[in-house]
């Protein structure tokens, strides 16, 4: 099923609430309201778009977005949002249900399968680019947090050729 959305100050709205309701069952996007639909984050609406389960129209223009001109417009606002992009679709392609992230540089909350809407995330996600200097400091503060909510950090690295390869970080007993 094709669902319809619209890019709107930056982000892509579902605005029907019968059309955002399975892709909420199935771990995309999140409720706006009650009556309203959905909102998905830049990754999971080329992620969708890509697979064919969404198009996206310009909400000035009425004008439908590709996948490259949707990707040019998500860029303006976050030069990271290919590697991101990437690391989502490797996680969801493993059978992950990958939701946004918790800030400090935490950009996914991992759910082990089969747990999504039954458990808290198990993992949170720290995405870099391979070549991009990372202060110790910003992990140690994503360790910490990660630590603090009972979670494990994997660092998800994307390498030139954008395979990716995943880490887990811990402290020393």
């Amino acid at each position: 099923m094709e669902v319809k959305g619209v890019l709107e100050e930056g982000a892509v709205i579902i605005q029907s609430l019968e059309d955002a309701e399975p892709l909420l069952q199935g771990g995309y996007g999140t409720r706006r309201d009650e009556e309203a639909g959905s909102l998905l984050t830049s990754w999971e609406a080329l992620y969708l778009l890509a697979e064919d389960r969404l198009k996206v129209f310009d909400a000035a223009t009425g004008e439908e977005l590709d996948f490259q001109v949707l990707l040019s417009k998500f860029r303006g606002a976050d030069p990271e949002v290919w590697t991101r992009y990437l690391i989502y679709r490797d996680l969801r392609k493993r059978g992950y249900v990958v939701r946004d992230g918790m800030g400090v540089g935490i950009d996914f909350r991992l759910y082990a399968r089969g747990t999504y809407g039954e458990k808290a995330a198990k993992y949170m996600v720290y995405a870099v680019c391979e070549g991009t200097p990372i202060p110790v400091q910003k992990l140690q503060e994503a360790l910490r947090i990660a630590l603090n909510m009972k979670k494990r950090l994997i660092v998800a690295v994307m390498d030139r050729r954008g395979e990716i390869v995943y880490y887990s970080l811990g402290t020393f007993s």
